[in-house]
């Protein structure tokens, strides 16, 4: 970290205030420092220094610990009022020190659907150069990937035993093999590409900002609370900061850009007056613009435990114990898959379950929901979580379609290649047979992706709150680039679409 004494990093003024040192923020700083800017970066958590955040092998040690947010959703109403839990990083590298480490960009139609519908300049092949200008891909240079970028992104080449063995059952179904799941195609199994490079993880914080530390342009600042920006006129200035009990306002001579994530960056701009007018005065807060479309379009993908007992002891984890994915389409007559299970080689919790020691599964996963939730204050103070209710399942076609993960999940399961390993289905279990039970079980165990999007929603319509510069519609110099902006949520994991809106965000303002 810098030496610098934060009273006087949050005394001085800036060209550039990012709030958030997540994979968007990490990228965002990176950028403009190097384009020569003066960056203050404000991170509410502190330093990475967690030995589990580091080890890839242990992410889930993170979890509800002092490096996570620990939101919880509403009960969910259309899924037997399950809570999901949402960890979200609160630290140095934000939810990319938390996350899986899957590198997954989503289908090229994510991106043209985002176009089309108003996020003009944002079709996949003009985002394309963004993901490949991070990258620093094993295979090199090509068409659809980028050498020596900032990123590291490897194949996984000691897979474990029992992932290798559900890959081939996948193929053995009629999944089709796919090496390169960010390649020319999307479709079909195969191991995942990951953000991992001699056993240790690699955020965009560690790979974009630490090496730059030392770099009289960058401040950076933890255990800092945005809790307001700051403005003159429509004008956004600044920040107001709490730290130590103290409060300080920080000027940027330029824009501030919120990179706070899907929860945090909307409920900043609710805190500072920008969303639906009469929810704000509810609250006793001033209107600074009202955009009845922040907090509004949240949504997430969703997971559902498939677990199987193991006939053999599973190899003590070398990497992130996800090494093995497909994507597929729940309904053969779609063009694009909604669908993303993913092999865990390690006993997976089921509620209402006894799980094994030596078990292994598959998180059946829904990639393309319909349902579309929204968050929204419980009070003016910053510090308390707002209320998040994603609507799980409010559409029914999303029942239908993890239905059929679960069931291609269970069948794949149920395979010769993993005829050596398996004892007997431990979840749902032999005795959920019929499409009740199944979506019974379903709206019981449903669990997230960690891959919350949309609050802050790109585009040209009223409900829009940013524009496709990422600009927020009413006010000046002030952006948001984190994947609250998408539009719909691609494909896939959400951290490299996350770091490409962030390199294609840097350009926009170093444009302007």
């Amino acid at each position: 970290m810098n030496a610098q004494d934060p009273t006087d990093v949050l005394e001085a003024e800036y060209d550039h205030i990012v709030v958030g040192a997540g994979s968007a923020g990490s990228v965002l700083a990176r950028r403009l420092v190097d384009a020569g800017r003066s960056v203050l970066l404000v991170e509410a958590g502190g330093e990475d220094t967690r030995p589990e955040i580091h080890d890839p092998t242990n992410l889930w040690a993170l979890w509800e610990s002092e490096v996570d947010y620990a939101y919880l959703t509403e009960p969910q109403e259309h899924a037997d009022g399950t809570v999901v839990s949402w960890p979200r990083g609160k630290v140095l590298g934000g939810s990319g020190a938390l996350n899986g480490m899957i590198y997954v960009r989503g289908h090229r139609s994510d991106y043209d659907n985002w176009a089309y519908n108003g996020a003009y300049g944002w079709s996949y092949e003009e985002v394309l150069p963004y993901f490949k200008r991070s990258e620093d891909h094993e295979d090199g240079e090509s068409s659809y990937h980028g050498a020596g970028g900032l990123l590291p992104v490897r194949h996984n080449r000691d897979p474990d035993p029992v992932s290798t063995a559900f890959l081939n059952a996948a193929v053995e179904s009629g999944v089709p093999a796919n090496p390169d799941c960010n390649g020319e195609d999307i479709l079909g199994a195969g191991y995942t590409q990951l953000n991992i490079v001699d056993g240790r993880r690699v955020s965009a914080w560690t790979s974009f900002v630490r090496p730059i530390l030392g770099d009289p342009l960058l401040a950076v600042v933890t255990g800092a609370l945005v809790s307001a920006l700051t403005f003159t006129g429509e004008r956004c200035t600044g920040i107001e900061v709490v730290r130590d009990g103290r409060t300080h306002i920080v000027r940027s001579r330029h824009d501030v850009i919120v990179s706070a994530g899907t929860i945090g960056s909307a409920q900043l701009l609710l805190l500072s007056g920008i969303g639906p007018a009469d929810e704000l005065r509810a609250l006793g807060l001033p209107v600074r613009a009202d955009l009845p479309g922040v907090g509004r379009n949240l949504h997430d993908h969703l997971l559902v435990p498939v677990v199987w007992e193991s006939a053999r002891p599973l190899a003590q984890p070398h990497a992130n114990r996800l090494e093995v994915q497909f994507f597929a389409r729940s309904d053969p007559a779609m063009l694009v898959p909604d669908l993303q299970p993913l092999m865990v080689s390690m006993p997976l919790p089921v509620p209402g379950y006894d799980v094994p020691a030596q078990a292994y599964g598959v998180l059946a996963g829904l990639i393309r929901p319909l349902s579309r939730g929204r968050m929204w204050l419980r009070s003016a103070d910053p510090r308390q979580a707002p209320v998040l209710d994603p609507r799980i399942f409010a559409e029914p076609r999303d029942l239908t379609a993890m239905q059929a993960a679960v069931e291609m999940c269970r069948d794949i399961g149920e395979g010769k290649a993993l005829a050596d390993w398996r004892v007997r289905e431990v979840a749902p279990g032999p005795q959920v047979t019929t499409t009740d039970q199944l979506r019974a079980y379903i709206r019981r165990t449903v669990i997230s992706y960690h891959h919350q999007v949309g609050t802050c929603r790109m585009g040209v319509d009223s409900e829009a709150v940013v524009d496709p510069a990422l600009r927020v519609h009413g006010v000046a110099n002030l952006r948001i680039a984190d994947a609250s902006v998408m539009p719909a949520v691609p494909s896939g994991n959400t951290n490299a679409p996350t770091i490409m809106i962030a390199e294609r965000g840097a350009g926009l303002i170093l444009d302007s």
